[in-house]
């Protein structure tokens, strides 16, 4: 359950989450319909099979799932059965179809073929800070935390919730860490980083496995190339990939924090799950909070 990539967006702390659990009920995942391609709802954090429980909460840490179905209908099956139709026609009627009939055509194979394509199902977890305003969305991709956000706007009505602001370049930030720069407490370089030369079509050096403080990082830093993404290490609890979109990727969870999982009690699935996100909320929000001092991140208007 613990969360692989971070795409991070603030919101207002006055938002009204109390009537969350009432509304949800509303807008959960339906099963994707025989003509559609697909299907998007909030379903349980506790998997599909919970039809009780739509959120999980502990104290401020709220914890929403999206999920989706979508059908899968590959283009060129589509583009190959019409071409077959369209060759039929010309040899039958000696014609060509003009380009009104042959979209027509593509739309009939389209419906004919809908019923019985594959269905995929996807999930994508999302945790909100109701007291610091943020919310993490496990994914790498903007877009898909975008679609995360328009779909919490559609469960309260409103959500003005918007991409991180740095006030200070993130780019010059992790480039001034990697030139030798002090990180913040708690805070070291891994073994990874992308470099690329600012100007337009210019060199990128991707390394990895590498000692980040050498000579030879030194000399691409002195012909000009800058910090894209880099490699750290919080404490002895965390390691991931910070960008400067500051997306935080490869993320996972290391001894200094699964060493507190041992001191659970209590057994079963669901008590594991808890202890997990009490766990990875905590550890994600002092992530957080790191990164808004650090790149002085922007807070969203109240």
């Amino acid at each position: 359950m613990f969360f692989k990539n971070l795409t991070l967006f603030r919101f207002p702390t006055s938002v009204d989450f109390s009537e969350v659990d009432t509304l949800l009920p509303h807008v959960v995942l339906k099963p994707v319909g025989p003509l559609e391609m697909t299907s998007r709802g909030f379903i349980s954090p506790f998997g599909r099979e919970e039809k009780a429980q739509f959120s999980h909460r502990i104290g401020d840490a709220l914890w929403l799932t999206v999920g989706g179905e979508d059908k899968i209908l590959p283009g060129a099956v589509v583009n190959d059965l019409l071409a077959r139709k369209l060759e039929e026609i010309e040899e039958k009627e000696g014609r060509k179809p003009g380009g009104r009939e042959r979209k027509r055509m593509k739309d009939d194979l389209l419906h004919e073929l809908l019923p019985r394509a594959f269905v995929k199902s996807s999930r994508t977890d999302a945790f909100l800070d109701l007291q610091h305003g943020y919310v993490a969305v496990d994914s790498s991709s903007r877009k898909t935390g975008e679609n995360v956000m328009s779909d919490i706007r559609g469960l309260l009505g409103s959500f003005p919730a918007m991409p991180l602001n740095a006030e200070v370049a993130p780019r010059s930030i992790l480039t001034a860490w990697i030139a030798g720069e002090p990180l913040p407490e708690g805070l070291s370089l891994g073994e990874e980083c992308e470099m690329k030369d600012p100007a337009e079509g210019g060199a990128v050096v991707k390394c990895q496995h590498q000692e980040l403080r050498c000579d030879e990082i030194d000399k691409h830093l002195d012909a000009g190339k800058q910090v894209t993404k880099l490699a750290l290490v919080f404490e002895d609890n965390l390691s991931f990939v910070l960008g400067d979109d500051l997306i935080v990727r490869k993320l996972k969870f290391l001894d200094g924090a699964l060493d507190q999982l041992e001191h659970i009690d209590e057994e079963g699935r669901r008590a594991e799950l808890d202890a997990r996100f009490a766990l990875q909320s905590g550890e994600i929000r002092r992530l957080f909070l790191l990164l808004e001092q650090a790149f002085k991140l922007s807070k969203a208007d109240n």
